[in-house]
């Protein structure tokens, strides 16, 4: 018999206000006695239901066991794309412990398990110009016709939610500084603090509040005066705000893969979407936009130096007799005039700079593979004159030209001086310059034709002449 409401009204007044005896209200309305009893204590009401659970009997203490020891074994390794699912688990209690249950019952201990062990955070909240938290992520990108996984540095400060990201082909100590003097640029002065993970490119040893930083680093945080905060191993939490921008930016700004000339092309659409959310966004549960945060934030930090921090490697090398200056297992041209002279050579994160008594004389990309020659044409030019018939074979005009352009030379029977003028106009003007005449390079006109008139300007020699007759008459006058 169910119960309703009315029945169990009519239970509770009988027994309350009438004192009625359980036996009696039981008689009267036809319940059981059982139930009269219990709805009389107050010890239920209709439509409460007691909670079931029954555990499997064969989720056993060693199998619970055995599913701990999994998670142990996943802490220790502490790589979250290889970790334990509930389907491995079971898997492996079949194969090593021949477990007889369903897989439903590990998932739902599995599950239970993770639940226990779930941790809980405190909410943070910062100051304008507190503190700013990095990180790095990565992401496909094609860069001319080549697909290349470029590694991205993330910033944001923590008051406003600014972002700031920048690409680099490398994450090495030289782009991670390159991307900190960007951001504060960006950001118009320096946070007091900045948080992130114990990276090698800026810890000697140790991490967390025991990590030592690495010399250069700290060079640059003393220049720039900031504090570093290092994370703890494993805590992401700590960072949050910048975890967030990593897989926000790969998803909403390289889906789809983003088809760039070159990195500094990639980096200043990278700056426009900052600074286009900067325009227009606004973060949940923040009271104000992100554009007048970020004016409040400004107040706080603290200005930039007067001086940006070059953190370029730097060394000095001596110019071989090819004109190049080598860096890690590459060489580097430079102009031929400065064979066997000492070169500074300063590398930073994606070009590397050559310079003589303190000019630049050379300006490349930085290259990353090994043992490879990275040549400018126009370096060359003074001794390709010179050795004219060593033109086709020269490796900086085969690094320089391309195979339809160094074909088209190999067949079209030009003197070593008909060939140094194509390069010097390869060099001014760029390969499509030579295509777009190149019927009258075939026909030797355009090489042999003088580009524009020579003025000669006019000279008046009525004075040479006077000079010219006053000492004929003197001479004659002597001979007499």
């Amino acid at each position: 018999m169910v119960i309703t409401v009315n029945d169990y009204e009519k239970i509770r007044t009988m027994y309350m206000r009438e004192h009625m005896s359980q036996r009696a209200i039981a008689k009267a309305l036809g319940i059981s006695r059982n139930t009269v009893a219990k709805y009389c204590a107050g010890a239920s009401y209709p439509g409460l239901r007691a909670d079931y659970h029954r555990d499997a009997s064969v989720m056993t203490p060693d199998v619970i066991q055995f599913i701990q020891q999994c998670f142990l074994e996943d802490a220790q390794e502490r790589n979250p794309k290889q970790h334990h699912t509930a389907r491995r688990i079971y898997d492996r209690l079949v194969e090593e412990r021949g477990f007889t249950g369903c897989e439903s019952s590990v998932r739902a201990a599995v599950r239970n398990l993770r639940r226990t062990r779930s941790k809980a955070y405190v909410p943070l909240e910062f100051h304008p110009g507190e503190a700013m938290q990095i990180d790095w992520g990565q992401a496909a990108v094609m860069l001319g016709q080549e697909r290349l996984m470029v590694n991205i540095f993330c910033a944001r400060l923590c008051y406003s939610c600014t972002p700031f990201a920048m690409c680099f082909r490398k994450q090495n100590t030289e782009a991670f500084l390159e991307g900190l003097a960007h951001a504060f640029s960006f950001f118009g002065g320096v946070p007091r603090r900045v948080i992130f993970d114990n990276a090698r490119v800026a810890v000697k040893s140790g991490y967390g509040k025991q990590a030592v930083s690495q010399d250069r680093y700290a060079a640059f945080a003393a220049h720039y005066c900031f504090e570093t905060v290092y994370c703890n191993p494993a805590s992401g939490n700590e960072k949050g705000l910048v975890e967030n921008l990593v897989g926000t930016t790969r998803r909403n700004i390289f889906v789809p893969v983003p088809r760039m000339s070159s990195m500094q092309e990639l980096n200043e659409m990278l700056v426009a979407r900052c600074s286009q959310y900067i325009e227009s966004h606004k973060v949940l549960r923040r009271p104000i936009a992100v554009k007048d945060a970020l004016e409040e934030e400004r107040k706080g930090l603290l200005p930039l130096p007067q001086l940006c921090y070059d953190s370029r490697t730097v060394m000095e090398v001596r110019v071989s007799p090819y004109a190049t200056a080598r860096m890690e297992t590459n060489n580097y041209s430079v102009p031929v005039k400065y064979v066997g002279c000492t070169v500074a050579m300063k590398a930073g994160a994606e070009t590397v700079s050559i310079y003589s008594d303190g000019a630049e004389i050379a300006v490349h990309p930085r290259c990353y593979g090994r043992n490879q020659d990275i040549l400018s044409l126009e370096h060359y030019l003074p001794i390709l004159e010179r050795k004219p018939r060593s033109i086709l074979q020269a490796k900086p005009v085969r690094h320089a030209l391309s195979k339809t352009l160094l074909k088209w030379l190999e067949i079209g029977e030009f003197s070593g001086r008909e060939l140094m003028q194509i390069l010097e106009v390869y060099v001014e003007k760029g390969e499509d310059e030579i295509f777009r005449h190149q019927a009258e390079y075939l026909s030797h006109e355009a090489i042999r034709r003088i580009p524009q008139a020579v003025e000669v300007q006019s000279v008046n020699l009525a004075a040479y002449d006077e000079q010219f007759m006053k000492g004929d008459a003197a001479a004659c006058q002597k001979q007499a």
